[in-house]
C-alpha cells in the first residue's frame, strides 16, 4: 500500500456514522464536477483522495467498540457503509410518514426511502456492519447494523413520530436522538400510572357524555376525540408544579375547554351545570375556596371564560390559570406568553429584570387549522427565543381534529402537517395518535424534559378527531360523511384503553365498566344540586363604583431641586463609555433645558417622568420596534457605545432608582406584541406596561387585540389592566400611510370607562399623564391609556414646556389656548379641537393679530369626555353663538363623530355646533404633500377667519 493510500485512510477514518455518509455523498459530486462542493472539502479531497484506490478501506467507526466489531467491520466497502448511514438518516428524518399515527386509518406501509433495497443494500451487507455506525445509542440487545435499522424503523415509525431534523443545535439534536433510539421515551408505565390514566379518561368521557344528553342542543366545543387532551394538561402542570413552578400559564381555544376546566383547574361540575341552567351561582366554589373565576359585569358565554386555581401543598405552593379567550382562537397565544414572562421577572431592583424562567411555565393548546392559518401564531413562535420575550420554553400541543369547521385539511394548508410552521422556529415536533394514552403520555415526558433542559419550546401534535360537528348543534356528516362514517364506528379512546387493560390482565372490562357508572352516578348527583333551580333572567352586573367614575385629579408635580438632580445623573456616562459624539451632543442640550428660560421638549419630558416613576419604585417597561432610539430619534434611553458596542442606560443606575427599567426593541409584530405586553401588564399590575407603535397606524395590525381584549377584557372577564399605548399620530404630508393612528376607532370602542384616550399639546401634560398613569397601577381605578402622541412636534418648542410646570401641579383633561379669548364678552366662536390641529392654530395666531371673537379651547383627554371642564368654559363665556370642533382629519374620522353628540347636548340654547376639517374620504390623508399643505391652510384660515 502506497504512503498516499495510507494517509488517505487515516484521514478517511476520522469520519464515522452521519458524517461518513455525508463525507462519500460529497465524493460523489467531486468526482462529476470538482466546483460543486464546498472548497475547504474540494481541498480536502484534491489531497486525500478516496478511501483507497479501489473504494474500500478498514472502518473506524464510533468509540468503544470491541475488537471483534473491528474485525467484522474490516475491509467492508466504503460504499455499502454510506448506503447504510443514509438509510437509517432517512429513517430518522422520514420515519414520521410511515407511522401509526392517525386513529381513523392504518398506517401507509414502509414507503421506498425505508427499504434497505433502494440502497442497494442486503441483510447480510448490514449483518456486517457495526451497530454503532448506525445507532450508537441501541439498546444492549441490538446486536448488528440489520438490527440496528430494525431498531430504528420501531422506534420512528410506531404510534409517536418524530420531526427533529430541522433542530440544528448539535447538542440537542443528539439528546432528542438519543431519548427516541435509547428507547428511554417509552419507559415502563407504572401500575399506579395506569389506574390514574383510565380514571381520568373516564371523568373526561363521562363528563361529556353527561353534558350531551342532558343539555341536548347547547354548545359546548366537547373534547371527545381528543379526550386525551385532559390526561396530557395533567401530566405537564403536575411536573411543573413538582419541580417548583409557581405559575402554570394555559392558553387554549374552544375544543375541550370545558373539559380542562374541570379536569386540569378544578372548576365544580355543580358550577359548570349551573352555567348551562342558565341559573349561575358565581358564588359557589369549592369550601377551601381554591378555584376562582372572573366576570365581569357584562360576562362571557361558558366556552371563552378562564380560571384560576391554588394548590397549597407541603413542599409547594403553585397556581393553575386557564386563560380567558374569545372565539378569536389563536390570539390568546402571545398573551398567555405575556403573563408568563410577567410572572418569571424580578422588577424589585434597578437594572433590566431579572428572569428565572423556572418560576412560570406556559402551555399553549393550538387548533390544527388554525396553527398554520393564524399569522399571530408564528409572531409568537418568533418571541420565543428573543431577550424581551422568552419564557423559558412553551409546550405546544396541537388539539388536531383532522379538519376545521367545516374545511378539509387540504384546502386549509400547503404543508404536510398542520406542525409545520414551528419548523421555522427549530422547536421539535411529535406527532402522536390520540388513541394511544400511554404514547401521549411519553410525549408529554419528553417535551417537558426538553424544555427544562433546554428552555426552548417543543410541539406535540395530537393527532385525533372530532366526534361532534364545530359546535353540537352542527350536523358535521353534510360535509365530511365518510369521515362521519367512520368516526361513529370507532371507538372511543378511553373504550380502546379498557380493552388493552383487559387484553393485558391489568384490569378487568367489568371493573371498568363499573367505574364509568360511579363517574356518572357523580355526575348525576352533581347535576341534582342545581336541577330543580329555575332559569333566571340574568342581567347585566353593574359597573363597579370605581370603574364608573372618572380618574380623580392627583397631584405629579415632583420636586424640582430633585428633578434637576435626576436630570442631571441622566446625561452621566460611566468615563470609559463612549457616547456616538452626535448624540452626547443633543442629549447633553437635555442639562440648561432644566435651568431658567430652559425648555423641555417631548422626549426628555418622557425621560423625567420614567426616572421619577422608578424613583417612587414603580417598575417601567416599554417595548416597541425601534423604541430604545425612538422611530423620530426623540428617546435614546438605552445608549451603544460607538467603540465597542457595549450598551447602557442611565435609567439603570442613576441614584434614586428604585425598581426595574426594561426598554426592548420589539420584532416586526403587532399582533402578537401588543397581546404579549397585554398579558404581561394584566399579570404584573404594578408594573408600567408600555406598547409603542412605529407609527400609530401599526395599531391597525394588533386589532383584535384592542377589540377583545384591552377594550373589553374588564367588562367580560374582570380582567384589569393599565397599559399605555403610545400612537404616533398628525398630518405633515407623509401621505395615507402613518399619518392617522385611527383615533376614531378607540372612541368607537369607548364606553363604561374602559380606558383612557388623550391626545395632548404639551410635553408638561405628558409627564403629568404618564405618572397619574402609574399612581393608579395595582388599584380598581386601573385602566388602560391609549395616547395619540406626535411626530413633527417632538421637538417643537410650542410643545416644549418651562421647567416649572413639572414641579407642580396635574394633568389638564382641557387646556386654554393662552393666545384667545382675552375678552370674555367678545368671543362669539368657541374653536375646540385636539392635539397637532390645536398646535397649528396657536401657532397661525402667533404670527398675526388675534380676533378677539374667537377662543381655542385644547381637549386633551377625550374619553372620558371632560364635561364639566367644558361646561365651566362655556359659562365663562357667555356671549357664545358658534361651537366649531377643528381636526385635520377626514370628517368621518378623527373625533368629530364622536364629539359632536357631546358638544351639542352641552352648548347653550341658540348655539350651534358645526365642523371645520376635510371632508369625509375613504383614504386617511392626500399623497401628496403639497396637496396636504394646501388643504391644512384652508382649515386653519377658514377656522380662524369664520365667515369672513
Amino acid at each position: 500500500m502506497s504512503k498516499h493510500q495510507s494517509r488517505a485512510e487515516e484521514a478517511w477514518q476520522e469520519f464515522y456514522g452521519p458524517n461518513l455518509g455525508y463525507m462519500w455523498e460529497q465524493y460523489d459530486l467531486y468526482k462529476e464536477n470538482p466546483e460543486d462542493v464546498d472548497p475547504d472539502i474540494k481541498s480536502w479531497f484534491d489531497q486525500y483522495g478516496p478511501p483507497s484506490s479501489n473504494g474500500e478501506a478498514a472502518v473506524s467507526y464510533a468509540p468503544a467498540v470491541d475488537e471483534k466489531d473491528q474485525a467484522v467491520g474490516a475491509g467492508l466497502n466504503m460504499e455499502k457503509i454510506a448506503h447504510a448511514v443514509k438509510l437509517a438518516e432517512n429513517i430518522r428524518i422520514h420515519g414520521h410518514l410511515s407511522a401509526d399515527i392517525n386513529p381513523l386509518q392504518e398506517p401507509n406501509g414502509e414507503t421506498s426511502f425505508l427499504r434497505i433495497e433502494e440502497y442497494g443494500l442486503s441483510e447480510e451487507d448490514l449483518r456486517t456492519i457495526p451497530k454503532e455506525i448506525l445507532c450508537p445509542d441501541a439498546p444492549a440487545s441490538v446486536a448488528d447494523g440489520l438490527e440496528a435499522i430494525e431498531h430504528l424503523k420501531q422506534m420512528y415509525t410506531k404510534t409517536i413520530a418524530f420531526e427533529f431534523d430541522h433542530v440544528h443545535d448539535v447538542e440537542e439534536h443528539r439528546w432528542l436522538n438519543r431519548k427516541v433510539e435509547s428507547g428511554e421515551i417509552y419507559s415502563a408505565v407504572s401500575d399506579d400510572k395506569r389506574k390514574a390514566l383510565l380514571k381520568s379518561l373516564t371523568e373526561v368521557e363521562a363528563f361529556e357524555q353527561f353534558l350531551q344528553k342532558t343539555f341536548v342542543g347547547q354548545k359546548r366545543f366537547s373534547i371527545e376525540g381528543i379526550d386525551i387532551l385532559a390526561p396530557i394538561m395533567e401530566e405537564l402542570t403536575h411536573s411543573a408544579m413538582q419541580d417548583g413552578a409557581r405559575n402554570i400559564m394555559i392558553g387554549m381555544a374552544h375544543r375541550g375547554r370545558l373539559s380542562v376546566l374541570a379536569k386540569v383547574i378544578g372548576k365544580p361540575y355543580d358550577l359548570i351545570f349551573s352555567e348551562f341552567q342558565h341559573s349561575p351561582n358565581k358564588d359557589l366554589v369549592p369550601s377551601e375556596g381554591s378555584v376562582g373565576i372572573n366576570y365581569g359585569w357584562t360576562g362571557d358565554v361558558k366556552y371563552h371564560l378562564g380560571a384560576d386555581k391554588n394548590i397549597n401543598q407541603e413542599s409547594f405552593e403553585s397556581r393553575i390559570s386557564l386563560a380567558n379567550n374569545p372565539s378569536h382562537l389563536e390570539y390568546v397565544n402571545p398573551v398567555v406568553e405575556g403573563y408568563t414572562r410577567a410572572a418569571q421577572d424580578d422588577v424589585s431592583e434597578p437594572g433590566f429584570p431579572q428572569q428565572d424562567g423556572s418560576k412560570a411555565m406556559a402551555i399553549l393548546v393550538h387548533g390544527d387549522a388554525a396553527f398554520p392559518g393564524e399569522g399571530v401564531v408564528t409572531e409568537t413562535l418568533n418571541m420565543s427565543r428573543l431577550k424581551g420575550y422568552q419564557t423559558g420554553g412553551t409546550v405546544h400541543v396541537i388539539a388536531n381534529n383532522q379538519l376545521g369547521f367545516t374545511t378539509d385539511t387540504h384546502d386549509a394548508r400547503s404543508t404536510t402537517y398542520s406542525s409545520d410552521p414551528a419548523k421555522g422556529y427549530e422547536i421539535p415536533v411529535i406527532h402522536v395518535n390520540a388513541d394511544e394514552p400511554e404514547a401521549c403520555l411519553a410525549a408529554v415526558q419528553l417535551a417537558y424534559e426538553y424544555r427544562n433542559k433546554f428552555n426552548k419550546d417543543f410541539l406535540i401534535d395530537l393527532i385525533g378527531y372530532r366526534r361532534y360537528g364545530h359546535n353540537e348543534t352542527d350536523e358535521p356528516a353534510a360535509t365530511q360523511p365518510y369521515l362521519y362514517g367512520l368516526i361513529r364506528e370507532h371507538p372511543t379512546v378511553r373504550e380502546h384503553y379498557a380493552n388493552y387493560l383487559d387484553e393485558i390482565g391489568f384490569w378487568s372490562k367489568s371493573e371498568t365498566d363499573q367505574l364509568k357508572e360511579d363517574t356518572m352516578n357523580h355526575l348525576r348527583d352533581q347535576y341534582n344540586k342545581v336541577a330543580e333551580d329555575k332559569e333566571t333572567e340574568t342581567e347585566i352586573g353593574p359597573v363597579p363604583e370605581e370603574v364608573e367614575k372618572r380618574l380623580p385629579k392627583v397631584e405629579t408635580g415632583y420636586d424640582l431641586n430633585e428633578l434637576k438632580e435626576i436630570n442631571q445623573e441622566l446625561i452621566t456616562w460611566p468615563e470609559n463609555f463612549n457616547v456616538f459624539p452626535k448624540l452626547r451632543k443633543i442629549l447633553e442640550r437635555r442639562g440648561p433645558a432644566m435651568e431658567e428660560d430652559g425648555k423641555v421638549d417631548w422626549g426628555h419630558a418622557e425621560a423625567l417622568a420614567f426616572a421619577t416613576i422608578l424613583a417612587d419604585g414603580t417598575p417601567v417597561r416599554l417595548t416597541g420596534q425601534d423604541s430604545q432610539r425612538g422611530t423620530f430619534a426623540q428617546r435614546h434611553l438605552v445608549l451603544h457605545d460607538h467603540k465597542n458596542g457595549d450598551i447602557y442606560s442611565p435609567m439603570h443606575t442613576f441614584s434614586k432608582a428604585n425598581a426595574a427599567f426594561a426598554l426592548y426593541n420589539s420584532p416586526l409584530s403587532e399582533n402578537g406584541i401588543v397581546g404579549f405586553e397585554y398579558g404581561y401588564n394584566v399579570q404584573a399590575p404594578e408594573t408600567l406596561t408600555l406598547w409603542e407603535a412605529q407609527f400609530g397606524d401599526f395599531g391597525n395590525a394588533a386589532q383584535v387585540i384592542f377589540d377583545q381584549f384591552v377594550s373589553a377584557g374588564r367588562a367580560k372577564w374582570g380582567q384589569k389592566s393599565g397599559m399605555v399605548f403610545l400612537l404616533p399620530h398628525g398630518y405633515e404630508g407623509q401621505g395615507p400611510e402613518h399619518s392617522s393612528a385611527r383615533l376614531e376607532r378607540f372612541l368607537t370602542l369607548s364606553a363604561e370607562n374602559n380606558w383612557n384616550v388623550a391626545y395632548l399639546s404639551s410635553s408638561a401634560q405628558y409627564f403629568h399623564l404618564l405618572r397619574r398613569q402609574a399612581e393608579f397601577l395595582g388599584k380598581d381605578e386601573m385602566r388602560p391609556l391609549v395616547l395619540m402622541t406626535p411626530k413633527s412636534l417632538l421637538r417643537n418648542q410650542t410643545v416644549a414646556s418651562e421647567p416649572e410646570a413639572f414641579g407642580e401641579g396635574s394633568f389638564q383633561s382641557v387646556v386654554e389656548d393662552p393666545l384667545t379669548g382675552k375678552d370674555k364678552k367678545k368671543v362669539k366662536r368657541l374653536l375646540v379641537g385636539t392635539g397637532k390641529m390645536t398646535i397649528d392654530l396657536h401657532e397661525a395666531l402667533a404670527e398675526g393679530e388675534v380676533p378677539s371673537d374667537i377662543h381655542i379651547v385644547r381637549v386633551e383627554e377625550l374619553y372620558p369626555f371632560p364635561e364639566e371642564e367644558i361646561r365651566d368654559i362655556l359659562t365663562a363665556y357667555p356671549n357664545v353663538k358658534s361651537i366649531q370642533w377643528v381636526q385635520e382629519e377626514p370628517k368621518n374620522m378623527g373625533a368629530w363623530s364622536y364629539m359632536y353628540p357631546l358638544l351639542h347636548n352641552l352648548a347653550p340654547k341658540g348655539t350651534t355646533v358645526d365642523y371645520i376639517g376635510r371632508r369625509r374620504r375613504s383614504s386617511p390623508a392626500e399623497g401628496d404633500p403639497t396637496i396636504h399643505k394646501k388643504e391644512q391652510n384652508r382649515i386653519i384660515q377658514e377656522a380662524l377667519k369664520g365667515n369672513e
